[in-house]
């Protein structure tokens, strides 16, 4: 009997399910640079089993848990490199690390590993050279080494000859004296590139290097977007400022119009390439050249390309070319060498007399220069050169600047340039950031949506006593440029933003500016006629200030006006003013501001990881890192400076 109710008991007693066997993989996906690529997808498929997906994150991570035992095909895709395959092999219980480099290419483009990555609980790495192999089967492609870190600033083995104008930073203005404020707004984000190249070198930027409005532009903001025939929207917060309580912080964000890929116009885009001595690093030339690859990828056959380089001579490499046309103009690419002294000739003439030939009405007509600073290209007097650049741009033919490389940056003559042709001028410190420029954001560095695009804002003296526009030193404009439709101003690209921002003390608030002596004879009075009612007096009280925007169409010479103005009401931070402000502070900090306050590197930190917001390219992630960075630099050069002998 009590064997039977053993029997029974073991019975009714229940066996543990059987697990199913899994593994996990995880791995990196990065450039030949090093650098991180997120946003790229990561796929593994067998027959009989679901596929899998995975996006990698801001450090180009991905993570595949519980996956079943099977042999896969794993794919890499990203726009702008070829696409990666390989198989993988799961084993029971193994945890599989790959380390991924894509290389530049078409995704059409297939680079196949034809080894299965190894079972192994430590690493299995997988690396592609993007540059060993060119982007065509060309026998005069070249190999280039990895880029290796840039030097500090001052710090280089051989002479350092980058040149930076001196930033006279934005004082604090007496609305009772100085009621209007005019700029032109700026798109460039060289600034935050370079910025960027001196912190991960090791180095703190020079002062002058650090353009406020262009670390705060580098990053996209959210923003409505236009409404009917409008090229942007215009967007206006105010809230308190982080770095004085006793302040308020107002932003004004305009939101161009993005584009689809269907409604991009015809390009007709000529490279102007430096390829003298100076320019034989990687990352340089070779870098400049891995770029231009990946440009070529999102080409069409409504879009041509044309290559004229100078150095010891002036020439054409390759004739405007059709964009259909890919594997000649990569064959052209891959022929290019650094070499020789610099000496243009007449490059600059050429490339624009090419872009003349090809003249896109309607479309896209660009000269682009790329140098890591020396501009002999033809004209050595500067101010024949940018008369020479402004005639062009009246004609419809705009110009756009890269800089690579260190030690020879002519900073402010490349923005100077680009300001002054209607173009973009950024910095490629890596192929990251050239694949931002040149592929993913190529609407906002190529298409101009409206050109001479001016700020006035009038603060109302009832309720702000002073102002200061935080950056923008070198676009400020007189008031009477506003209504001047012969003064040039800055264009904004297809789905660009415009972020500035105003520190603003209020009316009553304590704050010393420098006194003016009362004038005797100079009285401002009422314009004859014109009586301002109770009710409106009442209405004009509760404004803060007036928005006004000036722009034209990119084939227009008259300009539209927009006015808008704003309610002095103090609201909560967004994620747009909130972490605004955090590159505000950063910047503010690596000058060394008069104005900076109470902010710290710290605070910075703290703003935008709150307002970090939507980041799926992980530029906001990379921001915070660098924050922490230059805290980590300006503590050891306060402790170097200590430890001095005296």
């Amino acid at each position: 009997m009590r064997t039977l109710v053993l029997v029974a008991l073991l019975a009714l007693t229940p066996y543990p399910a059987p697990q199913t066997p899994v593994g996990t993989v995880t791995g990196a996906v990065k450039d030949v640079a090093g650098a991180a690529i997120p946003g790229a997808t990561v796929g593994l498929s067998s027959p009989g089993l679901t596929p899998l997906t995975r996006i990698t994150d801001e450090k180009g991570a991905f993570t595949f848990e519980r996956v079943p035992i099977a042999k896969y095909d794993m794919t890499v895709t990203l726009t702008g490199f070829a696409t990666y395959k390989s198989r993988v092999s799961v084993t029971p219980s193994a945890k599989i690390r790959l380390a991924v480099v894509l290389r530049v290419g078409a995704m059409s483009e297939t680079v196949t590993v034809t080894a299965e990555h190894p079972r192994v609980e430590s690493s299995a790495s997988i690396i592609v050279d993007s540059l060993a192999r060119s982007a065509v089967s060309s026998p005069r492609a070249s190999p280039a080494a990895p880029y290796p870190s840039p030097f500090p600033y001052g710090q280089r083995g051989d002479f350092n000859t980058e040149a930076y104008d001196h930033i006279d930073e934005n004082a604090f203005h007496s609305v009772s004296s100085d009621p209007l404020s005019t700029f032109s707004i700026d798109v460039d984000t060289a600034s935050y590139a370079n910025v960027r190249r001196f912190l991960n070198s090791g180095a703190l930027p020079p002062r002058d290097a650090v353009r406020i409005e262009e670390l705060i532009n580098y990053f996209r903001f959210d923003y409505p977007r236009p409404v009917k025939d409008q090229p942007f929207s215009v967007t206006t917060e105010i809230a308190a400022c982080p770095w004085n309580t006793e302040h308020k912080l107002a932003l004004v964000g305009l939101q161009a119009r993005p584009l689809d890929s269907d409604s991009v116009p015809a390009r007709n885009l000529v490279f102007l390439l430096d390829v003298s001595g100076s320019m034989e690093p990687p990352d340089k030339l070779p870098l400049v050249r891995t770029a231009m690859r990946m440009l070529v990828d999102t080409l069409t056959s409504r879009d041509r390309i044309a290559i004229v380089v100078y150095a010891g001579a002036s020439g054409v490499v390759l004739p405007s070319t059709s964009g259909a046309h890919k594997e000649r103009i990569h064959e052209a690419i891959a022929r290019l060498e650094a070499g020789g002294s610099t000496n243009g000739g007449a490059g600059i003439q050429l490339a624009y007399e090419i872009a003349e030939e090809q003249f896109v009405k309607g479309g896209i007509n660009r000269v682009v220069l790329a140098t890591d600073g020396d501009f002999n290209v033809g004209i050595t007097n500067q101010g024949d050169l940018v008369r020479l650049i402004e005639h062009k741009r009246a004609s419809g033919i705009f110009l756009s600047v890269l800089g690579v490389g260190t030690g020879n940056i002519k900073d402010s003559t490349m923005e100077k340039l680009a300001d002054r042709g209607n173009g973009n001028y950024a910095y490629l410190d890596s192929l990251h950031e050239a694949r931002k420029v040149l592929v993913k954001e190529a609407g906002a560095t190529l298409v101009t949506v409206a050109k001479d695009v001016k700020i006035q804002i009038e603060f109302n003296p009832a309720n702000v006593s002073a102002y200061r526009l935080v950056g923008y030193e070198n676009r400020l404009l007189n008031k009477e440029d506003f209504n001047d439709d012969r003064k040039d101003a800055g264009e904004i690209g297809a789905g660009h933003t415009v972020t500035a921002l105003y520190e603003i003390v209020p009316s009553g608030a304590k704050f010393d500016t420098p006194k003016v002596d009362p004038l005797k004879y100079q009285r401002t009075p009422q314009p004859a006629g014109l009586k301002t009612s109770a009710t409106e007096t009442e209405f004009l009280r509760d404004e803060l200030m007036t928005v006004k925007l000036r722009y034209k169409a990119p084939d227009a010479n008259e300009s539209r006006l927009i006015t808008v103005p704003v309610k002095n009401r103090t609201g909560e931070m967004s994620q747009n003013i909130g972490f605004a402000a955090a590159v505000a502070e950063f910047g503010m900090l690596l000058r060394h501001s008069d104005y900076h306050g109470s902010a710290t590197h710290a605070e910075a930190a703290a703003l935008a990881r709150r307002f970090r917001g939507s980041d799926p390219d992980g530029y906001r992630a990379e921001f915070v890192k660098l924050v922490e960075l230059a805290e980590s630099l300006t503590r050891q050069t306060r402790s170097d400076s200590f430890s001095v002998p005296r």
